[in-house]
């Protein structure tokens, strides 16, 4: 029993490098050829911490993020930014 899962957690890791190794060349590939990132305008709120733990949010306009066109968050091969999927999905920063 301990062999199977043994063997199934080395496939389990050898398709995450391959993920991650596919995705940082498609990456690649588009940052050669000039369209690895986008720029996307989203909202913001300023939040301000009041007593008993509360908070109060306060609109602060919009503000223009960098995405990367890419499958895995950030702070994998893309440079500390967001995935484009992650910004559409998440259309609000909250600025603590």
């Amino acid at each position: 029993m301990g062999r199977i899962v043994g063997r199934a957690m080395v496939w389990v890791l050898a398709g995450m490098a391959g993920i991650y190794a596919l995705d940082w060349a498609v990456w690649q590939v588009r940052v050669l050829a000039g369209g690895g990132t986008r720029v996307m305008t989203v909202g913001r709120f300023v939040v301000a911490p009041l007593k008993g733990g509360k908070e109060e949010y306060y609109p602060d306009g919009k503000v223009e993020v960098q995405c990367s066109v890419s499958l895995l968050p950030e702070g994998f091969p893309q440079a500390g930014s967001s995935p484009c999927w992650w910004v559409v999905r998440h259309p609000v920063v909250f600025e603590r």
